[in-house]
């Protein structure tokens, strides 16, 4: 095996034509190159190296460069478990039209078309009788793990997350999705001003410029929801390049996300079961024959499957050819005959068995010419080195979301979907992923290994997540920045960079310091100042290099452009002349001091006096009413507390009344003052939760299934009103009906409610209330047909109204019809007990 210096390593054994044509409308989308090298903002030879890794070229042609390792393509092991057969075989004919931009090229090419649906018919054959059952997912107190939660998800929570935890930097957005108005930095307003010359001029154009997204395939025809699920929870089991990151998504979570693709692409017309996957019987010489031809066309040099040998790397056969001495690539022309990559179109006959054909354009044929020719041959591999973390920052499209040296960053176009918690205005420096310009100097690199390996995480206000990469694919990268951003080997010590005082006093002095304004905008151990929301500071003397904290301390706009941070030393002094003097190198090392003690230190004292306020709401002589968040009543809650120590959440949201529970009524504290704070627990006992989803609802008859969401039950909450007593009656109205809803406990510890339903002067449907679901109900024994669930929650219905038992699939209900007619009302009354 002959390997190559990396600077004439390959030839590139591409066809660029699609058919009898040069497919210029599609080619390949490789992120990066499409961002940046299409505008020249990257040199032509780093782009065409980025080329190589993408299209996973020395997967086949030899490269000792470990920077140009292939991308390569998914793990096939459980093909036949993930993907349907069709849609297999539809993406082996056509790969560019199943999914456009892919950069799976046509590996059937070079065949006739009677032999290329062969070919194809045997290869999904193969494929789909690759079988593995799915990972075995265990249920903890945070990660719940209903029975076959694949097919439980809440599509309206999974659209939410797909816009908000960052699937969104990569790819579209769907554009019925609402985002929070946020004000527009003073950035965004000048580029909507700028004619495009003068976007050019001022060096502007690409943040102007609109991203381009990854195009996700025909979802529901080639997933089923169990196996989009598990792909969405563990993306490196099928593709460990890490080129999809891992979100590190609850199992429910997951089930939401994969739920709502799914249906997107249903409504879209795309069926969720191909009509002719079970059309298209095979029999064990069709597996055997697709076996034989993944082996012969190669595929095994891009996709693992087991008991197949990968197919060693290898010189090009031209270069085998030359007699003597291995000619160098670079003096082979990528436009001549002997080359795959021209742009002259080819037959099928023309075409080698098992060459690749590659959707690639004119601009990507120059780049790879520019990263394989005599220029890159008599290149200097230092300049390639100094790219050496740029390239891996494009290859893991890191750029999508973190700006460094001017190139990348969010797009100004998708900033409105990267949001802080309860959507706190602190700026785009505090909802934005953070630059990378300078990281490899600034921040040490075992903090960066624990921020890759989903492990470091400081900003928990920000709705993105920070994904986890493969080790594999992120352990150069620390070591590539720290080089590329000059750090020292050995970077100097705490000693070494902070002047020298009585420990005892500079810690003292530090967290006196704290208060003149760190406290302002940071938390401490997790603790903070009402309304604060901002980095925590724990840790940070582990997370940053001491001399990059010196010098940033001491003049942040320095090292950090457009910070929100304010210098506490003006001109070089200090604004603090009470402490240590006033002398600016102390008051900088006091407060390091404190920081890097921090664990063992008492909180700022600003911190301390706000913690010991009390803001537990105590309904004692009139009921409270608190809009809040809360975990199980969701964002739009509305809290009501009563003297009677009974309480309950309405979500105002889903128009349902989601929890009760006795005790203890609320802390105020994340409402009032915490705009970031976790959701508000109750602080009582004995919660319950009550049966999901709105109360009343129009079905056409008793076997309806209940609506799962207000909007498809028509429904739209209108507020609510309060009587003499302070208790609260909802309002709301569902399809052609006004309903009233109000909740109120009686003496022994039960909750009363009273739905009263009118119908209008054009009711047309027939109106049901919902009273009780679980996966089973029991009639609790002594009583008249009264049924508890499994939480044991009980519902006496007042009156001698019919109730309805009925089972649909997993869910057993209770449901009382309304016989309402045109202008009439009914009231129901209920009485919840736990």
């Amino acid at each position: 095996m002959l390997c190559l210096r990396a600077s004439v390593i390959l030839i590139v054994v591409f066809a660029i034509s699609w058919h009898d044509q040069i497919r210029a409308d599609d080619p390949a989308f490789v992120s990066g190159f499409d961002r940046f090298a299409r505008h020249g903002d990257t040199e032509s030879e780093l782009a065409g190296r980025l080329l190589i890794t993408e299209l996973s070229c020395t997967a086949c042609h030899i490269s000792n460069d470990p920077q140009l390792a292939a991308k390569r393509g998914p793990v096939l092991n459980a093909a036949g478990s993930r993907m349907q057969r069709d849609w297999i075989r539809k993406y082996l004919l056509a790969p560019s039209d199943v999914k456009h931009g892919t950069t799976m090229p046509d590996m059937l090419a070079s065949l006739t078309a009677t032999e290329r649906n062969a070919a194809a018919d045997a290869l999904a054959a193969f494929l789909v009788s690759l079988k593995e059952p799915f990972a075995e997912i265990k249920a903890t107190g945070v990660n719940p793990v209903p029975m076959e939660f694949w097919n439980k998800g809440n599509a309206d929570h999974g659209k939410q997350l797909f816009h908000q935890i960052g699937c969104v930097a990569c790819h579209e957005p769907d554009p019925s999705y609402e985002v929070a108005t946020i004000k527009p930095s003073p950035l965004d307003v000048l580029l909507e001003q700028l004619e495009p010359d003068e976007l050019k001029e001022l060096g502007l154009s690409s943040a102007a410029r609109r991203v381009s997204s990854v195009a996700l395939p025909k979802l529901a025809e080639k997933y089923t929801h169990q196996s989009l699920t598990f792909f969405l929870l563990n993306p490196e089991h099928v593709r460990p390049s890490g080129r999809m990151p891992n979100f590190n998504l609850l199992a429910v979570d997951a089930a939401d996300v994969a739920t709502w693709l799914m249906n997107r692409d249903s409504a879209a017309g795309f069926s969720q079961q191909s009509p002719t996957t079970d059309a298209l019987p095979f029999d064990e010489s069709q597996v055997k024959r697709g076996r034989q031809l993944f082996t012969d066309l190669r595929c095994a040099s891009c996709h693992d499957v087991k008991g197949i040998q990968s197919t060693p790397a290898e010189l090009p056969a031209v270069a085998r050819k030359q007699s003597g001495t291995v000619k160098p690539w670079a003096s082979i022309k990528l436009d001549s005959t002997s080359s795959c990559v021209e742009t002259n179109s080819k037959t099928p006959s023309q075409r080698l068995t098992g060459q690749p054909q590659f959707w690639l354009d004119h601009q990507q044929a120059a780049a790879l010419t520019a990263a394989t020719g005599e220029n890159a041959l008599s290149g200097d591999r230092r300049t390639i080195r100094d790219h050496d973390a740029t390239l891996r920052l494009l290859q893991l499209n890191c750029y999508a979301c973190h700006e460094r040296e001017a190139l990348g960053g969010v797009g100004r176009f998708r900033k409105p979907y990267f949001e802080t918690v309860g959507n706190v205005d602190i700026g785009d420096e505090g909802r934005l992923p953070p630059a990378l310009t300078g990281v490899g100097k600034r921040l040490t690199t075992a903090w960066i290994n624990s921020v890759l390996n989903g492990k470091g995480s400081v900003r928990p206000h920000m709705t993105i997540r920070m994904p986890v990469f493969p080790a594999s694919a992120t352990k150069s990268l620390p070591g590539l920045l720290a080089k590329a951003d000059g750090a020292a080997d050995r970077p100097a010590s705490p000693e070494v960079v902070f002047a020298k005082a009585d420990q005892k006093t500079l810690v003292e002095a530090g967290r006196q310091l704290m208060d003149t304004g760190c406290v302002q905008c940071h938390s401490f151990k997790g603790e903070a100042l009402p309304g604060t929301v901002g980095v925590d500071l724990d840790g940070v003397t582990k997370r940053l290099h001491p001399d990059w904290l010196h010098d940033f301390l001491k003049d942040p706009g320095s090292l950090k452009q457009r910070t929100r941070m304010p210098t506490f030393f003006p001109n070089g002094k200090s604004q603090n002349v009470d402490v240590l003097n006033g002398d600016v190198e102390l008051q900088i090392a006091a407060m390091y001091a404190y920081l890097n003690d921090l664990p063992n230190q008492p909180l700022p004292a600003k911190i301390e006096e706000a913690r010991a306020q009390n803001y537990e709401l105590n309904p004692a002589d009139r009921p409270i009413v608190l809009r809040t968040f809360m975990p199980v009543a969701g964002t739009h809650a509305i809290a009501v507390g009563f003297p009677q120590r009974v309480h309950f959440a309405f979500d105002a949201e889903h128009i349902a009344l989601a929890q009760a529970w006795r005790g203890r009524f609320l802390d105020a504290e994340g409402t009032w003052f915490v705009r970031f704070a976790p959701p508000a627990n109750p602080l009582g006992d004995h919660p319950i939760n009550l049966p999901a989803g709105i109360a009343v609802a129009e079905l056409k008859n008793n076997m309806t299934p209940w609506p799962e969401t207000a909007e498809a039950a028509n429904a739209i909450f209108r507020g609510y009103r309060l009587d003499t007593n302070g208790v609260p009656t909802f309002l709301y109205r569902v399809g052609s009906c006004d309903v009233s809803d109000r909740m109120e406990p009686d003496e022994r510890g039960r909750l009363l409610r009273s739905i009263t339903v009118e119908a209008g002067s054009d009711a047309d449907a027939t109106v049901w209330l919902r009273v009780l679901t679980g996966t089973q109900l029991q009639l609790v024994p002594e009583t008249s047909g009264v049924y508890a669930n499994e939480q044991g929650l009980m519902v006496v219905v007042s009156g001698d109204r019919p109730v309805q038992l009925r089972t649909l699939k997993d869910t057993t209900e209770q449901l009382i019809h309304l016989p309402l007619e045109a202008d009439t009302q009914t009231t129901v009354n209920l009485v919840y007990s736990w």
